[in-house]
């Protein structure tokens, strides 16, 4: 087997990990002089150690040495609603369980960023790391390096992702919405997706095309916006001035639905006797809108204080499973959606 170079960067937790064969939680239970490692995969691990001269991170090892009771969140978008509520949920999960929460937000959804947030651990010691990572950009064994031995949970990955991880299925609640219109009786279904370098609009919107298809139904124009009311406004005059004929409209989530709604009633089309609206979150506000939205709920509750639980059993117990606990929503049936007007 070949050695890893140590002068060429430096080696982590993972690293010594593929060097033996083992799982990383097994190089950080060895390094946490875990008893839970038998004979042999110890000393295989130790020369490791020792031959890629591994020096662990002095954040990680001062874990096993004192409890600050404080966790850190990374998060990318909390300007949007979605993230702003799952860090919401998350501290309160957090302080139920006798943890205070520290919050960084990041720029951008890059190594570099993360880099710096977690290294800024440094003087303000953390117990764990939630991450809300709604974009593109950073694979799970790239974290982990950063990571290098303390314990981390992932929200909003990508579903199907092998990482420690909670998510909602986006998928689940984009087929929900539009399988809504089709069980109504529409068959042209337009839609404004958000924009498509974060996992859950990429989800939605080909569970949209997908929900379709195996329908039998061809799909409408799809419009990409950016989240905001101003965004879904855009997008759906797109759509009207492209002409595209639709009798229900699917909107990636309720604040681009609103803006949405706004443009239709501009260009004299009533909602929803002339054009269904579904939009997705369940924001308090969509039960006022005008027509009241139908919607897709998305429990933050839930995935807050799955999200802590998940990390507390990391945090506790290095040899928990490594999993992705996915959570499901649910339609909100409103009055923004009815059957088509017979034409």
């Amino acid at each position: 087997m070949a050695r890893t170079n140590p002068t060429h960067r430096r080696i982590t937790l993972h690293d010594v990990a593929r060097y033996c064969g083992v799982s990383y939680q097994t190089v950080s239970r060895v390094v946490n002089n875990n008893p839970h490692v038998s004979k042999e995969t110890r000393r295989r691990v130790l020369r490791a150690i020792k031959d890629m001269n591994y020096q662990p991170n002095h954040v990680a090892r001062s874990l096993v040495t004192r409890r600050s009771n404080l966790l850190e969140v990374i998060t990318f978008g909390s300007n949007h609603y979605g993230p702003s509520q799952m860090v919401a949920h998350v501290e309160r999960a957090a302080r139920l369980q006798g943890y205070n929460l520290i919050l960084t937000n990041i720029s951008e959804m890059s190594l570099d960023e993360i880099r710096a947030a977690i290294n800024s651990l440094s003087g303000r010691l953390v117990d764990g790391l939630i991450m809300i990572t709604p974009v593109t950009g950073v694979e799970f064994e790239e974290l982990a390096d950063l990571c290098d031995g303390i314990p981390f949970v992932m929200i909003d990955t990508q579903l199907g992702s092998t990482t420690p991880s909670v998510v909602i299925n986006q998928r689940y609640g984009s087929q929900l919405a539009t399988q809504h219109l089709i069980d109504l009786g529409h068959r042209a279904i337009c839609e404004i997706s958000g924009p498509l370098n974060w996992h859950g609009a990429v989800a939605r919107h080909e569970s949209w095309r997908a929900t379709l298809a195996a329908a039998g139904i061809s799909p409408g124009q799809s419009a990409e916006g950016d989240w905001t009311a101003v965004g879904g406004y855009q997008a759906a005059v797109r759509l009207i001035e492209s002409r595209a004929h639709f009798t229900a409209l699917v909107a990636g989530n309720d604040q681009m639905a609103l803006g949405a709604m706004r443009a239709l009633r501009e260009a004299g089309l009533r909602v929803p006797q002339d054009v269904s609206v579904v939009g997705f979150d369940d924001i308090p506000e969509a039960v006022c809108f005008e027509p009241p939205l139908t919607t897709i709920r998305q429990d933050f509750d839930l995935l807050g204080s799955q999200s802590v639980e998940y990390l507390l059993d990391l945090m506790k117990r290095p040899d928990t499973p490594l999993q992705q606990r996915v959570l499901y929503p649910t339609l909100i049936e409103r009055q923004s959606t009815l059957p088509p007007a017979l034409s």
